[in-house]
């Protein structure tokens, strides 16, 4: 109404009917109890939703603390397990050193051991080498040694067969190219003159 109302020019002045002002103003008058019912109604619904807000987060209070007191619960458990855990580790670990450190002794003894049968059997090998070499020059010796009595032995049947060949030549045969003669003798050396050539 106020701002509807016509304005005094260079005045802050407003012309206003008088009449609808009491008016409007007896409407204000009546309908106040019942805006009064209305905000109590509201505040009264105000402090309802705080209580049950208050009861709820009374509630949520409650579920946290027992949630927290069970996050704590665990965790002990869960601490207790974490120790125990690393009581393992620390023993699983000392084993593992112990038996690496065994593992490590045996494997060194092993490698010595081997060490000293690979001498034993490498002087075993050059002995038996030592020994097959020996055999081996005796059997070689015994061998050339008995070709050469074979050929010492063809050699002499050859030079008697050479001199008996000459010792049959008939008296009066001319000598041969060699200078040999009616004395039957001829250098070891020649080849026989075969009859006919």
């Amino acid at each position: 109404m106020l701002f509807d109302s016509p304005h005094i020019p260079l005045t802050k002045y407003t012309l206003i009917d008088e009449e609808a002002f009491l008016t409007q103003l007896d409407v204000v008058r009546a309908s106040l109890p019942e805006a009064f019912e209305k905000s109590q109604k509201i505040v009264q619904q105000g402090e309802d939703i705080l209580l049950q807000a208050e009861d709820y987060a009374q509630e949520i209070l409650e579920a946290a603390e027992r949630q927290a007191q069970q996050i704590l619960d665990d965790m002990g458990i869960v601490q207790q397990a974490e120790l125990e855990a690393k009581q393992i580790r620390q023993r699983v670990q000392q084993e593992c050193e112990t038996l690496q450190e065994q593992t490590r002794t045996d494997i060194e003894q092993m490698r010595r051991q081997a060490q000293q049968e690979l001498a034993q059997l490498r002087q075993l090998a050059l002995e038996e080498c030592e020994d097959i070499q020996n055999g081996a020059d005796d059997y070689a010796d015994s061998v050339l040694n008995s070709i050469e009595q074979q050929l010492t032995d063809m050699l002499r049947v050859i030079r008697n067969g050479r001199q008996q060949l000459y010792q049959d030549v008939p008296p009066g045969q001319p000598q041969d190219k060699d200078g040999i003669g009616g004395s039957g003798s001829r250098s070891s050396s020649a080849s026989p003159k075969k009859k006919g050539g």
